[in-house]
């Protein structure tokens, strides 16, 4: 009898292993699933390591971005369209990881934990994704950077809705460089990072919008105040040099004309932990803002723990070592234009069966922190009076734009990144901008005639 109950013990206990396996296999099964039905060598996907089956890419309008036909994948026929949606659909070989193709793949293939991929098998086609940008429209951006490198990014700041994004330098998918050229290229330099989501780049004169928002936020007086610019200023053990002399001038002034000496001076008053913490609650270093179907870009960053009067006053005029992404800074003035709250920005639209039904539809969602609607009313003036009273109305017709140029130095002798950020104050055309060429030179003369390329298109597509 003690022989047969230990057999049972020992019966038991292997039965219990067994059904712990079939529990851990099954979770591993429900949790990996997808992941390994989109691997490279699943020969329902993939040929030779590329993409070849799925649903169609769309744009917002309808118009077929990639899609099958007759066993193949196959981007739209027009070869400008094609470079400048590359970044955002994403490559059939996945190196840029970012992109739809990637980022969306099981949804595109139209995988279900139910049925796998059986339907995608049989209908030889995946789920359809509308995108939110218009081909056209990140055409004329793509165009406008006329082969230069950089990023351009436009977005409805009530909505969400990416309407533009586009990365240059791109490829034509239907004559893609070999890797050796990639390598050597200097053309095709950082072609795989969509520099409009990853980019990470020095600010510039653009970061005086987070010094000023700090200043209405912590100097009381600030409006009263006036600053002296004779050309530089000397702050700790060196001196922060000015594009001009500006004499005295307000802290409107001072913002619209891009005074360094005056922002150096607002940033000594500010000191290192209460520039940092404006920063911090307008979302830098902070990763975790996006993601899911919503855009996952970098983060942008800033460090003044340790920084000496010199290095505080090079930060508040955006020359440190700060970093920041244009998808990210974009939120932000569109975050002033939206009386302090950023809706997270996104480029899938909705998600849809072969047959029509309906997978996933997009909704705009705030996201986390930002500033009061005091001083986004604030900064909006501010902005406003940049246009008018510097840039001038004439550049850009129509908009009623505000906005901030930026001329980042990046060392060395390459010319400064050019910046522009603003947005539109039209009740139909709620649209938020960043533009950067990089080693561009002067954000006047060449990222403000990007941004206003880019919106007249967009007022002519959306405008009433």
């Amino acid at each position: 009898m003690r022989a047969i109950a230990n057999r049972s013990k020992i019966l038991y206990a292997l039965t219990g292993v067994f059904l712990l396996g079939l529990i851990i296999l099954g979770y591993r099964f429900y949790s990996n699933a997808q992941n390994w039905s989109g691997q490279r060598y699943n020969r329902h996907l993939y040929e030779s390591g590329t993409l070849v089956s799925g649903g169609k890419i769309l744009d917002r309008e309808g118009v077929p971005l990639a899609q099958n036909e007759d066993g193949a994948r196959r981007f739209n026929d027009d070869r400008t369209i094609r470079m400048a949606t590359l970044h955002t659909i994403g490559d059939l070989e996945g190196y840029i990881s970012t992109g739809v193709h990637t980022q969306f793949k099981s949804e595109l293939t139209g995988y279900s934990f139910v049925d796998g991929l059986y339907n995608t098998v049989a209908d030889g086609s995946g789920n359809d994704i509308t995108l939110t940008i218009n081909a056209d429209l990140c055409a004329t951006a793509y165009n406008a950077l006329n082969g230069r490198k950089g990023t351009v990014g436009v977005y409805n700041y009530k909505t969400g809705e990416v309407l533009c994004a586009t990365s240059s330098p791109s490829f034509d998918t239907r004559n893609r460089p070999s890797a050796k050229e990639v390598e050597e290229s200097e053309r095709y330099e950082g072609v795989y990072i969509d520099r409009f989501v990853s980019g990470e780049y020095t600010p510039g004169s653009i970061f005086k919008i987070v010094t000023a928002a700090s200043a209405i936020e912590n100097i009381p007086d600030i409006y009263s105040q006036t600053f002296t610019c004779e050309g530089e200023y000397n702050i700790g053990e060196g001196k922060v040099i000015c594009n001009g002399v500006h004499g005295k001038i307000s802290f409107e002034e001072a913002l619209s004309h891009s005074c360094n000496s005056a922002f150096a001076q607002i940033a000594e008053q500010l000191g290192n932990e209460k520039l940092q913490q404006t920063a911090v609650e307008l979302g830098f270093n902070d990763s975790s803002a996006a993601g899911g179907n919503y855009l996952n870009f970098a983060s942008s960053k800033i460090n003044l723990t340790d920084a000496k009067k010199l290095d505080l006053g090079w930060a508040g005029i955006g020359q440190h070592t700060t970093r920041v992404n244009p998808c990210r800074f974009m939120t932000l003035v569109g975050a002033i234009a939206n009386g302090g709250a950023s809706p997270k920005p996104y480029v899938v639209s909705k998600i849809s069966t072969a047959s029509g039904r309906s997978v996933y539809k997009a909704k705009t969602k705030l996201m986390d922190g930002y500033m009061s609607p005091e001083t986004a009313s604030k900064l909006k003036k501010m902005l406003r009076f940049d246009v008018e009273d510097v840039y001038g109305e004439w550049r850009f017709p129509n908009l009623e734009m505000c906005g901030k140029t930026g001329t980042a130095e990046v060392g060395g002798d390459k010319e400064p990144h050019a910046w522009f950020v603003g947005f539109s104050m039209r009740e139909d055309l709620p649209l938020a901008v960043v533009v950067i060429i990089e080693n561009g030179g002067a954000g006047s003369s060449n990222a403000i005639p990007v941004a206003n390329t880019v919106l007249q298109e967009a007022l002519k597509l959306y405008g009433e």
